[in-house]
This record gives structure tokens, C-alpha cells and sequence, in this order.
């Protein structure tokens, strides 16, 4: 079921390491999702820890790429490219099973 007719903003923080095929992935699959989905509605921030390493540890990040929500409350991770849209919607608490 899809949450019709919500108008919650998101924010998304991208945690990836430089440009690996798997950290353009999961960028290039959030950007789809976020277009389909949340048209309007969103906003990404890309984190590369290559360059700013202490903020992986802010938000626990163990794996990469990771992808947190921020808001809305309650924050979500979702570690992986992005590649299973089914699973990233209700990962973000998009979509509800």
C-alpha cells in the first residue's frame, strides 16, 4: 500500500566511499525512487567518507553504501546499492506491507 496523499518531506543522507560502480549505483537507483515516489519531496545528501571519515561515525555507518532517513522520524538505514526498489519503499516507510 502506498502512502497517498502524504506531503512529509524527506531528508536523505547517502553514505558511499569515492565513486565505485556499486556507490553510483545505489545513487543513481535512490535518485529514481526519489522521482517516482517522492517527487518533490526530498532531499539527498551525498556523504563520501573518503573525504569527511569522522561523520561515519556520527551515524554508525559499518557498511557502504548506506542509506539513512533522516526524517521523517524514526531514522531508517537501509545498507546496499538500492538495487530491490521493493524493499528500499519500505525501507523508507514508503510503501507499508
Amino acid at each position: 500500500m502506498v502512502n497517498e496523499g502524504n506531503d512529509e518531506q524527506y531528508l536523505l543522507k547517502l553514505y558511499v566511499a569515492g565513486q565505485t560502480p556499486k556507490s553510483l549505483a545505489a545513487f543513481s537507483n535512490l535518485k529514481k525512487i526519489c522521482e517516482e515516489h517522492l517527487r518533490g519531496r526530498y532531499i539527498i545528501e551525498v556523504i563520501d567518507l573518503l573525504e569527511r571519515p569522522e561523520l561515519a561515525e556520527g551515524d554508525q555507518i559499518i557498511a557502504i553504501p548506506t542509506l539513512i532517513r533522516n526524517l521523517p522520524e524514526p531514522v531508517r538505514k537501509i545498507i546496499g546499492d538500492l538495487s530491490n526498489t521493493e524493499k528500499v519503499l519500505i525501507g523508507l516507510d514508503i510503501v507499508q506491507r
